[in-house]
């Protein structure tokens, strides 16, 4: 179904899990703009909580998340107190304004910590925020997740865990420094089933070094056969520029751009062979699914965590290197948990840099996210349209968009490329190609 053309993914873009980008963040936006944008939030609106557990008992050498090992109980649980005061920071400054459906918690992994103490967050942030019976979400390594862990997510109430597993392949595993044995992660989802949860992803990844497309398939076969309800089937990013401890991984044996996309091809081909829905370019799900549902209802959408079903407008943050979204503002907390520590221990709020989203910013960012969750947008809102019909001609003359007035559609076979042709309505993109992964 889908035709490889190399010059149309020749310059590497980014993700679009917001617009604009965290390329773009500066400065310009903390404390104050934050209280601001948590000010204007009223009474009604949709609210989801992000929970930033920052630790790992293993650090995995391709990972570019905020982490550190835990092998320090005084710094879990230095961390744990600080987080639970900037619960009460930030519920104090909504003052009971809007309504909490989510609460998510990622990492790092989150199962580094106590299962009691993932409780007591769980009670304090329902409490805080006043969330009645939100949708409790959970990032799991199913190395060393054990049946107190499973008793705590039942206890809970926790209905969608997302393990990462990246390959059944023991090689690969050994190359991108995480090894798990398959018995492990079976066992992690059959407790996870006997504890309640409906829903179970897994992330997987392509262009790993050494991957072949034999050992990318033998891993969604498993993954389908362990019984994953969602998977995420991501392209390794190698940038060891950025996160140095990619440099343990040998970059002369990772596959070329042709054989990345071809594996990309193969995932999409097995898991909608095997009933799976696509959704979006690198999620895929059961039909009953809730994230199934919301693609086939037009209800999809994009945020820091990927596609989602989630249709809050505002985001909030906690923890350090959180990042918090609102309509007018995306603002991410110190990356730095000293820094995290000292804002938060003197009553601040920890955001530490952002960028505010003008009236056209919020236009640019709808647009893109209709494009990759949707597949359509309309542009009419937005200035410059033939600046963008002109960027987008060689795509148009392969038939992978078309236009229909003001209104912007992809082609089945565009689905490869959705991110680059969504680079062309963001007018941040410059030169600095570098920052950013491979677009397939």
């Amino acid at each position: 179904m889908w035709t490889y053309h190399p010059e149309l993914l020749a310059t590497p873009v980014p993700r679009y899990t917001s617009y604009p980008t965290a390329a773009e963040f500066g400065e310009d936006a903390g404390p104050a703009e934050m209280s601001a944008a948590i000010d204007r939030v009223h009474g009604e609106a949709e609210l989801s909580l992000y929970l930033h557990i920052p630790f790992c008992r293993e650090i995995c050498w391709y990972c570019g998340c905020n982490t550190g090992a835990a092998n320090r109980s005084a710094r879990l649980d230095a961390y744990l107190a600080r987080l639970s005061e900037e619960i009460e920071l930030v519920a104090r400054r909504l003052g009971g304004r809007g309504r909490v459906g989510r609460i998510a918690f990622g990492g790092g992994s989150p199962n580094a910590i106590a299962p009691a103490a993932f409780l007591r967050l769980v009670a304090q942030a329902k409490a805080a925020f006043g969330a009645v019976d939100p949708v409790l979400s959970v990032e799991i390594d199913p190395r060393g997740f054990d049946s107190a862990w499973a008793a705590a997510l039942g206890e809970a109430a926790v209905s969608r865990v997302s393990l990462g597993v990246q390959s059944f392949d023991t090689a690969l595993q050994a190359a991108i420094g995480r090894v798990q044995p398959h018995e492990d992660i079976a066992a992690a989802v059959a407790l996870l089933r006997r504890a309640g949860v409906g829903s179970i992803n897994f992330d997987l990844m392509y262009g790993l070094p050494g991957q072949t497309d034999r050992m990318l398939l033998a891993s969604i076969d498993e993954s389908i056969a362990v019984g994953a309800d969602r998977l995420a089937v991501f392209g390794y990013a190698h940038v060891p520029h950025l996160i140095p401890r990619q440099r343990r991984i040998d970059a002369t044996a990772l596959p070329d751009a042709e054989a990345r996309f071809a594996q990309a091809a193969l995932a999409h081909d097995r898991l909608t062979a095997a009933g799976y829905a696509a959704v979006g370019f690198d999620h895929f799900a059961l039909p009953g699914d809730a994230i199934a549902i919301a693609a086939r209802e037009g209800r999809l959408r994009r945020n820091f965590q990927g596609f989602t079903e989630d249709e809050a407008e505002v985001l909030i943050g906690l923890g350090a290197s959180a990042i918090s979204q609102f309509p007018d503002l995306l603002v991410q907390n110190e990356k730095n948990a000293g820094r995290w520590h000292m804002a938060v221990s003197s009553g601040r709020l920890a955001a530490a840099r952002g960028v505010r989203r003008s009236t056209e910013d919020q236009w640019r960012a709808a647009a893109i996210e209709e494009l990759l969750c949707q597949g359509r947008a309309d542009l009419a809102g937005i200035p410059g349209r033939g600046a963008i019909a002109l960027q987008l001609a060689r795509f148009a003359a392969l038939k992978l968009v078309r236009w229909e007035g003001s209104v912007l559609l992809l082609a089945p076979a565009a689905l490869p490329y959705a991110r680059v042709i969504a680079s062309a309505l963001d007018r941040y993109r410059g030169t600095a190609a570098t920052r950013f992964s491979s677009a397939v």
